[in-house]
C-alpha cells in the first residue's frame, strides 16, 4: 500500500495559506487574487484525485524494478536515509531540469508556472498529467540499486511538503548558510519568474546545491514578474491541465515532417522549425 504522508500535510497546507491570505488582506500586500486562488486549489485537488491512480501504478512497477535490483539497501543502517535523501533530491533536479528544457514534459509542468501570483496557493498548482506520462523516470533507478520502493515514495512526498512553505513572499532571506545549503523562497521566487534572467534557474528541490553546480544558479535581484512568458488566459483547472498539451499536439500535426514532429516533442519550449518563437537560450543569444 502506497504511503499517504501528503494526505495528511493537507490540513497544514489550508492553515498557512489562510494565514498569508489573511496576512496579505490585513496589510494590503495584493498576494492573492480570488479566481487564480481557486485555479489553483481546483488543480491541486485534481493531482490528488489522479494521484490515487497513477501513484498505485508507479508503486507497482518500483516494486517489479526492486524485485530484480542489482543491490540490496539495508534501511537499518543511517546511511541507507542519507543516501535516500541525496538520491531522491538529485533526482528531482533532473527531472525538473528536463522538465524546463523538454516540450513533453514542460507540457505537464507548465501548469506549476502558470499563476501570476506567488503564494502558498500557487505552491498547490500541481500537474494531473505528469505521472501519465512519465515523470516517476527519474526516480526508477533507485529501486534498480536497491532503495525499497516505499521508501522512495515516501522521500517524494517529503520533498513535496518541503517545496510547500518556499512559495511565498512573505519570507525576504535567511542566514547565509541556509541559502547556500537550501532551496530558500528566494532562490524558488527566482525560479518562477518570467524575466530572462530568471528562465530555467534554480530548479532544485529541497536542496539548492545542485544548481550551483551545473551552472543553473540565479541569485534574486529585482523582484520577478511571475507567471509564464506567454500566460495562459484562464483560471479554469481543466483549461489551465491541458492548454499547453493541446497547443504542443497541434504543433506536432501542423510541422511538415516526422522530423520537425520529434524536435517539437524534445526540443525546449519555444522551439520553432520556422523560428516564429524563441527558446530561452535564444532569446538571451539574441538580447
Amino acid at each position: 500500500m502506497q504511503p499517504a504522508i501528503l494526505l495528511y500535510a493537507i490540513p497544514f497546507f489550508v492553515i498557512m495559506l489562510s494565514i498569508e491570505a489573511w496576512f496579505s488582506y490585513k496589510e494590503h500586500k495584493h498576494l492573492y487574487e480570488t479566481k487564480d486562488t481557486f485555479g489553483s486549489l481546483g488543480l491541486g485537488i485534481g493531482n490528488v484525485i489522479t494521484g490515487f491512480f497513477t501513484k498505485a501504478i508507479i508503486l507497482g512497477l518500483f516494486t517489479y524494478l526492486y524485485n530484480h535490483r542489482f543491490f540490496t539497501l539495508d534501511s537499518n543502517n543511517w546511511w541507507f536515509w542519507v543516501l535516500l535523501f541525496f538520491a531522491d533530491d538529485f533526482s528531482y533536479y533532473l527531472f525538473h531540469r528536463t522538465s524546463h528544457y523538454v516540450n513533453y514534459f514542460w507540457a505537464s509542468h507548465v501548469v506549476h508556472h502558470s499563476s501570476q501570483y506567488y503564494n502558498l496557493a500557487a505552491a498547490l498548482r500541481q500537474t494531473w498529467t505528469g505521472n501519465a506520462t512519465g515523470a516517476f523516470l527519474f526516480w526508477a533507478w533507485m529501486p534498480l540499486v536497491g532503495f525499497e520502493p516505499l521508501w522512495v515514495l515516501v522521500m517524494q512526498q517529503i520533498s513535496l511538503i518541503y517545496q510547500f512553505w518556499i512559495h511565498t513572499e512573505t519570507v525576504n532571506k535567511l542566514p547565509n548558510w541556509v541559502e547556500f545549503i537550501f532551496n530558500t523562497p528566494s532562490h524558488h521566487r527566482v525560479h518562477h519568474g518570467s524575466n530572462l534572467k530568471y528562465l530555467d534557474k534554480n530548479h532544485g528541490g529541497i536542496l539548492i546545491i545542485w544548481d550551483r553546480l551545473f551552472n543553473t544558479f540565479q541569485q534574486e535581484e529585482e523582484r520577478p514578474t511571475y507567471g509564464l512568458t506567454k500566460n495562459i488566459p484562464s483560471n479554469n483547472p481543466a483549461v489551465i491541465a491541458f492548454t499547453t498539451w493541446g497547443q504542443l499536439i497541434k504543433q506536432v500535426a501542423k510541422s511538415g515532417s516526422i522530423k520537425n514532429g520529434i524536435q517539437y516533442l524534445f526540443q525546449s519550449p519555444g522551439w520553432s522549425h520556422d523560428g516564429s518563437s524563441k527558446t530561452t537560450k535564444q532569446l538571451r543569444q539574441n538580447s
